[in-house]
């Protein structure tokens, strides 16, 4: 991975919704997968975001 790769990935999850963020550590499984989704989507949109800036 890249250094622009890891500092895109470190911007996404730092701005994480708080709701995110407190899902991540639930108890509850469904809470957990939907916040891990999320934040995964998160990091693939800000990804191909920063691939078209390249282009």
């Amino acid at each position: 991975m890249t250094d622009k790769s890891t500092a895109i990935i470190l911007q996404t999850v730092e701005r994480a919704p708080q709701w995110v963020r407190r899902d991540l550590c639930s108890t509850d499984q469904t809470a957990r997968t939907q916040a891990e989704e999320t934040l995964a989507a998160m990091i693939a949109d800000a990804l191909s975001r920063s691939d078209d800036l390249s282009e």
